[in-house]
């Protein structure tokens, strides 16, 4: 399983985890247990996850999985 430190990744574009829920359409609650998980310092990733940050920046999925993993990843 290939981990990003998505924390990081947000900070790096001045982007909050509110900010993505609100912009992406998906609910705050899910968005915060999935990007705040204590397990690690790095959050696995899923589709809704990399599609709610792709909506968030205007961006394709792709886009936003080439940069976590070409400076994200753990």
């Amino acid at each position: 399983m290939v981990r990003f430190n998505i924390k990081a990744y947000l900070a790096d574009r001045s982007l909050t985890i509110y900010q993505v829920s609100k912009q992406s359409g998906y609910g705050y609650t899910t968005i915060h247990r999935s990007f705040n998980k204590e397990q690690s310092q790095a959050t696995s990733l899923n589709v809704r996850d990399l599609d709610a940050l792709a909506r968030a920046q205007e961006k394709a999925m792709w886009q936003v999985l080439k940069e976590l993993e070409e400076g994200y990843s753990r």
